[in-house]
């Protein structure tokens, strides 16, 4: 437990950010593997679903969730394979 408060403080931030945090990257993978399978069986709604993740990962970066370099890894791998597909 806590000593100080502002020690206390801290572990209230601690929590709400990993909270946060927790939802914002439960979120891409979600994202992320909805535009895998779409890439897969759905050509047609692929590209949808490819600007939903390249938003969220845009999003992530900006709360900072991502490091922008991890994010631009999987926006560059999403477009090479939604040109694949078409």
């Amino acid at each position: 437990m806590a000593n100080t408060r502002s020690a206390v403080k801290r572990t209230k931030q601690n929590e709400r950010r990993r909270q946060r945090n927790r939802a914002a990257r439960s979120k891409i993978r979600s994202v992320l593997k909805s535009a895998s399978t779409a890439l897969e069986s759905q050509p047609a709604a692929a590209a949808a679903a490819v600007r939903e993740a390249l938003r969220t990962l845009d999003k992530a970066v900006t709360q900072g969730v991502l490091h922008r370099n991890t994010a631009a890894r999987k926006k560059s791998a999403l477009a090479r394979s939604l040109r694949s597909v078409k």
